[in-house]
Formats: structure tokens, C-alpha cells, sequence
């Protein structure tokens, strides 16, 4: 099978790989139609960033049931699927308690073991979301982005009648903005240093877009006077910058829920820290898209939103190719991040 392998130093190249098997009762071989290329997947290949090389990444993609293992009763050859990358142990207290984002024993599908950047893929049943007869493989391969911000309004008590202003109008930034506004946010605010994007959030619903590379914290600030009570803001980018402004930025009591993953350290100024404490603010740290009931909430409320017609992707999708040209457009990176997701295809084979 076509598998696209990354090794060292940003080398990645489509190679033939075996095949794998069922051996186990609760395995499922998958055919991938769809696997996208994750923004946290970028230090993994351009910064020594994977647990080990050469590796084939991949956790969010989607595909076609092949067989199953003896031990599968609720999936069948011929069901489609998305992946549920995080593979919790079940068994620590952690996961007794449905925190299995702190799962102290898991495995990670495309980091910790091998991924969806390939045409099959072998994995445990608890791995994959079963779609709806309504859901395209498309759209399944975007049901773990998604589900990464609906699990960081999951833990702010949802947006309904909030004033979101979310900092990062990247893919997760831009699903996060579509899902607030279904989801019943009074106004959605985009923050974003790239005018081309935050013209983009203005067609995934945005009420106001601010680009803070031409404003300051003090007049962003202004701008979202009217917004500033009952306020979530969502950081996104996961950069040390838009983290102390975002604190800046918040109003009285707001909510703060941090996304985004920092490569760089992160040094808060003595007033910028003082303001978490004068505004009374609520810091929320969000991490991976899950919760009880696996794979939570977030999955299901995800489908619903997929079902209504809520979520619009073409307007994010960047480049589907075939696995050389994906290799191709990957490479061109060179460590920088995505202008729009990069989509890997094999529904023509």
C-alpha cells in the first residue's frame, strides 16, 4: 500500500508499505478516503518533533470498514468512519472518571503509533466514530478538528448568549467561529494578524473582525467595549503574544480558554499578569476533544452539527491531492504553517 512517510529533518516521501492485518478481536482494518494534515503534525516533521522516524502521521482522516476482528458486534464491512485518535487506557482513575485526555498509559493514532497518511490502517475498535448515513467522508475527516473546539466551549459551559471572541482565524480558529454561531453565541468576534483570513471568518459568521497587527491591546479593547460582559475568548493560535493578549483584551469576569499549544516559552509581564487578577478572569485549559460517554459529547453535538447544515468546509480546504501530490504540498511547507488544511485523498483508488 501507498504509505506518505516522514523521516528526519523534513524529509517525507510516498513509499510502499505492507498492508496491515486483523489479529486481534477487537481490531478494524480501515480504507482511508480522506487524512488531514494537523497543524501540530508541522514540528513533527520540519522540527524533530515525532516520538520516533521514519512514522506515518495522520489522526484525522476518515474511511470505509474493510473486515473486523471476531470480537466486533456494532461495526460491519462497508461502514464508514472517522477517527477518534486518542487511545485511553480505560482502566486508571483517570479514565474512571471520563478524564481520558489525562489518561497516564494512552497511545495517540499518527504520533505515538502509525497513522491515517496511508491507504489502510489497522486500529481498536474504541478508535473510530461510526458517521451517519447523512455525513460524508469528507466531513468525517474533519470531525476531530471540529470536536477539538467544541470540547473547549464544552468546558466554558457552551457559548449560548456569550460574546465569543476568538484569537487565530486557522482552521480550528475558523470551525470554532461556525460552531459558536449555530451553537447561540450573542456575537462572535475573529482576531487574526491575516486579512485574508479574517475575511474568510467574516464568511464563517463573524460579527466583528480585528486585524492585531494594525491595533494595540488598549484599542482592540475598545472595540469590544459593547462585548465585554459575558465574554469567552478563545485562543487558538498558541503563540506567547496573542496568550498576554488575550488577557489584555478581556472584559470584566470574561472566560479565557487556551487552545492553541505553545512552541516558545511563555513571560507575562508583572501588570499583564495583574489584569487576570483585577478582572477577575477564568483561565480554561483545553486539551483534546473528549469526554463522558466516549468519545463524548463533542462527537455527538459535532454529527448534529454536520446534520444541520451548519458547518461549511470547501471555503478551508486548501489543496486535495493524491499521496504524491500531498507529499509535495507538505514539503513546500518547509515548518511554516497551513494557509487552509491540506488534505490527503484516496477515494479514486
Amino acid at each position: 500500500m501507498k504509505s506518505v512517510v516522514i523521516h528526519a529533518n523534513g524529509e517525507v516521501s510516498v513509499e510502499e508499505r505492507p498492508q496491515p492485518s486483523v489479529t486481534q478481536p477487537d481490531d478494524v482494518l480501515v480504507r482511508i478516503a480522506y487524512s488531514g494534515l494537523c497543524g501540530s503534525d508541522i514540528p513533527r516533521i520540519f522540527a524533530s518533533g515525532a516520538h520516533y522516524y521514519p512514522i506515518t502521521l495522520g489522526h484525522e482522516f476518515s474511511g470505509e470498514v474493510v473486515r473486523c476482528g471476531d470480537g466486533i458486534t456494532d461495526l460491519a464491512a462497508g461502514d464508514r468512519v472517522a477517527c477518534v485518535p486518542l487511545q485511553p487506557c480505560f482502566t486508571c482513575e483517570e479514565c474512571r472518571r471520563h478524564l481520558y485526555s489525562q489518561c497516564k498509559h494512552y497511545q495517540f493514532i499518527g504520533s505515538r503509533s502509525e497513522g491515517g497518511h496511508a491507504e489502510y490502517i489497522v486500529v481498536k475498535r474504541p478508535a473510530l466514530f461510526k458517521l451517519p448515513a447523512d455525513a460524508s467522508l469528507l466531513q468525517g475527516a474533519f470531525f476531530e478538528p471540529v470536536t477539538v473546539g467544541l470540547h473547549a466551549l464544552h468546558l466554558a459551559g457552551g457559548c449560548e448568549n456569550k460574546h465569543v471572541v476568538v484569537i487565530g482565524a486557522g482552521t480550528i480558529g475558523q470551525l470554532v467561529i461556525q460552531c459558536a454561531r449555530a451553537l447561540g453565541a450573542a456575537s462572535v468576534t475573529a482576531l487574526d494578524i491575516n486579512d485574508g483570513r479574517l475575511t474568510q471568518a467574516q464568511t464563517s459568521g463573524a460579527t466583528l473582525t480585528v486585524n492585531s497587527a494594525t491595533l494595540n491591546a488598549q484599542e482592540i479593547a475598545a472595540q469590544l467595549h459593547k462585548q465585554r460582559f459575558d465574554q469567552l475568548i478563545l485562543e487558538t493560535a498558541g503563540t506567547p503574544q496573542t496568550i498576554a493578549l488575550a488577557i489584555e483584551i478581556a472584559g470584566p469576569r470574561a472566560q479565557l480558554a487556551l487552545i492553541g499549544t505553545l512552541h516558545k516559552d511563555l513571560t507575562l509581564t508583572a501588570p499583564v499578569f495583574g489584569q487576570i487578577l483585577r478582572k477577575e478572569l477564568t483561565l480554561l485549559g483545553s486539551w483534546m476533544n473528549y469526554s463522558t460517554g466516549w468519545p463524548g459529547v463533542e462527537w455527538q453535538q459535532a454529527q448534529a452539527l454536520f446534520s444541520k447544515g451548519a458547518l461549511t468546509l470547501a471555503p478551508l480546504i486548501a489543496h486535495i491531492g493524491d499521496a504524491a501530490q500531498f507529499a509535495q504540498d507538505v514539503s513546500a511547507l518547509q515548518g511554516r504553517p497551513m494557509q487552509g488544511k491540506l488534505l490527503l485523498n484516496f477515494t479514486a483508488h
